[in-house]
């Protein structure tokens, strides 16, 4: 038996020993999903919707890293797909192989970072197989963990105020290597928190990313700080941020407005319980004319239909997300003093919009990236205690992750999409029986159920 599979038989054991982990075997290499920098530039000027993505992720053999002092090697039972993967895979904006370059050069311990392969995924739960000799002893070999995306440096004073705002923080196996896309994963001691235990390993890896940032971007100080009654528009309501966005503004109170794109999105948004939705693609809105300048008239109509919706009120916050398709609308249809929170930008990074419905009406844009890690604990903290339910709908094996990645790229998901990485088959990691009978496996599996239909 490979060392490997005694480290899985190990984990699902519930009779395993702390002192079992301490006598671990590890191997040395595992599967992983990676890109290769001897095809950073295979795709030339190719337009991003020409991108075979297939032809730049690879599954592959690599070598296990070796452990710093302030480091934790996972045994990563699963992780999920995020739309970083996409750009990791496109190459867009940038290679980031430069990222992994100016990563190294940043630390003499990060020079490992900087591979001719990049292993890929900003998203994990698994084990504790390995911790590096500084790590506080709040963490044991066999805690059950999920990671904080979040790699920060604590070189910059301005990492104490806020560690979004410091430009040495890095998004975890995006702008570094050894990320969650792989048997086992590479992290530093700052980015454990405990694992929800009422969600199976694929349920709980796929909560991190998206919670996280929909946490900073409507609860935070360093967000909108969305209060009690708001009315919040939430672009994509289906997918994996706009879903996680429902369930934020309906635990603090406000009023969701989803907009989706399909009648099968809008049933699925209405089981989240979101009662005021736009179906876009019904009402055939396009924001752009045909020449790419704004199409005023479709904005006014956009603008009246959420309006009515919630009985001629206006919105207080846009969760903005899309980026360049919407971006002007968001701009458009918030209220005076009104705030648009924006983030990833999956259309496009370039926006349009009319200043003048910004300036003359006092509107303010926040953005926002990711999440530091108090706001992190606090995002997971909720998933722990069952108040943010996980939104995957469907699971892949890592061999197979690739497939799931191209169906994220082209918007062909709904949620989140999972990935089993150790994890034999999905539905494994569950220790909270009670609090998962509490909160209903109607509530953990709302878009398993719509995808199974």
């Amino acid at each position: 038996m490979s060392e490997t599979k005694k480290i899985i038989e190990m984990i699902e054991n519930d009779n395993t020993t702390q002192k079992d982990y301490e006598n671990i075997k590890l191997p040395s290499s595992m599967n992983a999903l990676v890109t290769l920098k001897e095809e950073e530039n295979i795709f030339g000027e190719m337009e991003t919707e020409d991108k075979d993505i297939s032809k730049t992720l690879h599954y592959k053999e690599v070598t296990i890293p070796e452990v710093g002092d302030d480091e934790v090697l996972i045994a990563v039972m699963a992780s999920g797909v995020n739309h970083n993967t996409v750009w990791s895979a496109t190459f867009e904006p940038l290679p980031t192989f430069n990222f992994l370059s100016h990563y190294a050069k940043s630390n003499p311990k990060n020079k490992k970072h900087n591979l001719t392969y990049h292993i890929l995924g900003s998203d994990a739960a698994g084990v504790i197989v390995k911790l590096g000799t500084k790590v506080h002893d709040n963490w044991k070999l066999g805690d059950r963990v999920v990671i904080c995306p979040a790699v920060t440096s604590n070189t910059n004073p301005q990492s104490y105020k806020d560690s979004m705002s410091d430009p040495n923080t890095k998004a975890w196996g995006y702008e570094t290597n050894f990320g969650g896309l792989a048997e086992f994963c590479l992290v530093k001691s700052t980015q454990l928190m405990k694992k929800p235990e009422h969600l199976s390993w694929e349920e709980a890896a796929s909560l991190s990313l998206v919670s996280s940032t929909a946490y900073r971007m409507l609860v935070s100080q360093h967000g909108a700080e969305m209060k009690q009654g708001d009315n919040v528009l939430v672009w994509g309501g289906a997918g994996g941020m706009g879903a996680m966005g429902i369930q934020y503004v309906l635990n603090g109170g406000g009023r969701p407005i989803a907009v989706v794109s399909s009648e099968k999105k809008a049933e699925l948004v209405k089981k989240l319980g979101c009662e005021y939705v736009v179906n876009r693609a019904k009402k055939n809105f396009n924001f752009f004319k045909e020449d790419g300048s704004i199409n005023k008239r479709h904005l006014i109509a956009f603008k009246s239909t959420v309006e009515r919706l919630i009985d001629k009120e206006s919105a207080d916050i846009v969760f903005e997300h899309t980026g360049r398709e919407t971006f002007g609308a968001s701009v458009f249809v918030a209220k005076s003093g009104g705030k648009i929170v924006t983030c990833g930008s999956t259309t496009g990074y370039e926006h349009t919009f009319d200043n003048r419905y910004l300036w003359m009406y006092v509107k303010s844009i926040i953005g926002s990236h990711g999440a530091n890690i108090y706001e992190a604990y606090n995002a997971n903290r909720l998933s722990c205690l069952g108040k943010i339910n996980p939104i995957l709908s469907e699971v892949y094996t890592l061999e197979n992750s690739i497939e799931g990645c191209i169906k994220v790229k082209n918007n062909q998901h709904i949620g989140k999409v999972g990935i089993l990485c150790l994890s034999p088959k999905e539905g494994l990691g569950i220790k909270d029986h009670e609090l998962r009978q509490k909160v209903g496996e109607d509530k953990i599996n709302i878009f398993r159920n719509l995808k199974n239909k």
